[in-house]
């Protein structure tokens, strides 16, 4: 981790696709060894973000360093997973087999397969061949793949989508226990009552940081008794008196020790 303590920093960071800006003036820090909460309604720029911070989206400008390096950086691929909303696994091999093969190609500790398949409580279809899954098991089987290795920084595109109250319930319980087991989760999600689930949150609307703050204050802030009346009034308040409330606010930065910038993106 970085002796900071940020496992994520970002500056002026902004993504474009042709003549639409997508990304816009991110400022953020994600704070190592907790769960920060990337929320907003779809198409408000949380895939692309994530996908800056991982070092995988073209066209970046601005600065971003994660875990000390800057994001996309070669000595980061053991240290950073990522889980994408689709599940990148193999639909013509069992749950075990797409585990043991990814355990090699990430250079896992021999027998990791059999560890996350029970973290993600798909123990009783390990010999199941992924395309007869349904699809939330499909997506904790890319969670378990992510998870191999034990890496620094776990970032997870809504991962909870599609699956039940006790199922989703379930998987906060991991990412609490991999946080306090010194991991950094950042968890996108639409479900705003996930929110209360996090140690802290970035509500995004319309490629900007909204707010930086966490749960209790963002109650707090706003007068309000649950995180989607929250964020509408954040909206209101926005359109009154400018985009962004939190620690990080639009006269302040970053730590200035974030690192180089990722001009031409990865």
């Amino acid at each position: 981790m970085e002796h900071s303590g940020h496992a994520v920093a970002a500056r002026n960071l902004a993504v474009s696709r042709g003549a639409r800006t997508v990304l816009s003036g991110i400022e953020l820090v994600v704070q190592a060894g907790q769960v920060t909460g990337l929320l907003g309604p779809s198409g408000c720029g949380k895939s692309t973000l994530l996908r800056a911070i991982v070092g995988v989206q073209a066209r970046v400008s601005g600065e971003i360093t994660v875990l000390g390096q800057p994001a996309g950086s070669r000595g980061l691929r053991r240290s950073v997973a990522y889980a994408t909303q689709a599940a990148s696994v193999y639909d013509d091999l069992t749950v075990e087999q797409n585990l043991r093969y990814f355990e090699r190609v990430l250079g896992a500790p021999s027998g990791d397969a059999q560890r996350v398949i029970a973290l993600v409580g798909l123990q009783d279809h390990a010999a199941v061949r992924v395309d007869a899954l349904s699809g939330g098991q499909r997506s904790r089987v890319s969670l378990a793949v992510a998870l191999l290795g034990e890496p620094q920084l776990i970032v997870l595109d809504e991962p909870t989508v599609g699956l039940d109250p006790v199922l989703r319930a379930e998987l906060w319980t991991l990412f609490r226990s991999l946080a306090v087991g010194g991991a950094t989760l950042i968890v996108s999600s639409h479900v705003m009552d996930e929110a209360l689930r996090c140690d802290r949150l970035l509500l995004m609307r319309e490629g900007a940081i909204l707010a930086d703050t966490t749960p209790t204050e963002l109650l707090t802030r706003t007068g309000t008794t649950d995180p989607e009346q929250a964020f509408l009034a954040l909206i209101a308040a926005g359109s009154r008196t400018g985009p962004h409330i939190g620690r990080h606010g639009a006269d302040s930065h970053p730590d200035p020790g974030v690192g180089a910038g990722t001009e031409a993106g990865t």
